[in-house]
């Protein structure tokens, strides 16, 4: 049960964008956890103390937890948990399945010891077929864990590669990307996910007719999209509403929450963005 309950915030006669309960399926804030700077429980506390209502998941991103106390990683998700908020692995398998089977049983059941809910599974540095990912998702789902692909159009994606070294690699086809997304769904995936880069990210013109694609062939409610800017997540709100799926940065959740509330945004933004619950 959630420590931060949305109907105990101040100011209730003030009309804003009715909030899903948690579990949602829609409208699922995915915020990134240690990475780009340290966060320990103190900081953490803070943000789901203030903003635990609008956090659905927290992940790690780039293997952070395996630099860190065993303890301290323990800690961090069982304080979100105290908050009803899942905690998701990030791509990290993409570096252990290249040490083969033993190592990749070993991470998934130490995973589950220490509490994750979900594990990713990504292929932004590696090559793997898509057969392989089925046994991947099946492993993760039989040790009782959710399982969430990363899927993108973008090889070399997630490295904070510079957008020269990424166009010289080129992009994927989508539509390969999607038939790959449709057999992870069928097989029990808990949810897809978008990588921003080659859409939105390290990019010199968004890919606007990408996102689309995904959305029309998956259904929104089945796909996370990355939006770690703010023009970025405001961009996904404008063209398909208050209760898309996004991961964001830590920093960011008081400026989405915003938004999908409808009490604040950007001049294109200001006033239009509504849901009805009637």
């Amino acid at each position: 049960m959630s420590n931060t309950n949305e109907n105990e915030r101040g100011f209730r006669f003030i009309r804003m964008n009715d909030l899903l309960e948690k579990p949602r399926k829609t409208g699922v804030t995915e915020i990134r956890g240690p990475y780009y700077t340290p966060m320990g429980k103190r900081y953490l506390e803070d943000v789901l103390e203030t903003m635990g209502a609008y956090v659905d998941i927290l992940k790690f991103a780039g293997g952070s937890f395996s630099l860190m106390p065993k303890k301290a990683v323990k800690e961090l998700i069982d304080l979100c948990h105290k908050y009803d908020v899942k905690v998701d692995t990030g791509g990290f398998m993409e570096y252990v399945v290249t040490q083969g089977p033993d190592a990749v049983s070993k991470y998934i059941q130490e995973c589950k010891e220490l509490g994750f809910d979900i594990i990713e599974v990504s292929s932004g540095f590696i090559t793997i077929p898509t057969d392989d990912w089925l046994r991947l998702i099946e492993k993760v789902k039989k040790a009782g864990l959710k399982v969430k692909p990363e899927i993108g159009i973008q090889f070399g994606a997630g490295g904070a590669t510079s957008p020269e070294e990424l166009e010289a690699e080129g992009t994927r086809d989508p539509e390969h990307a999607i038939e790959q997304a449709k057999r992870f769904l069928d097989a029990g995936a808990y949810m897809i996910m978008i990588e921003s880069e080659g859409i939105t990210e390290n990019v010199k013109t968004w890919r606007t007719d990408v996102p689309p694609k995904f959305v029309n062939a998956l259904g929104v409610q089945n796909v996370m999209f990355e939006a770690a800017d703010p023009e970025v997540f405001a961009w996904y709100i404008k063209n398909y509403g208050a209760e898309v799926n996004v991961f964001v940065d830590h920093s960011q959740i008081v400026q989405l929450q915003c938004l999908r509330s409808g009490i604040w945004g950007t001049k294109s933004l200001w006033g239009r963005v509504v849901t009805y619950k009637g």
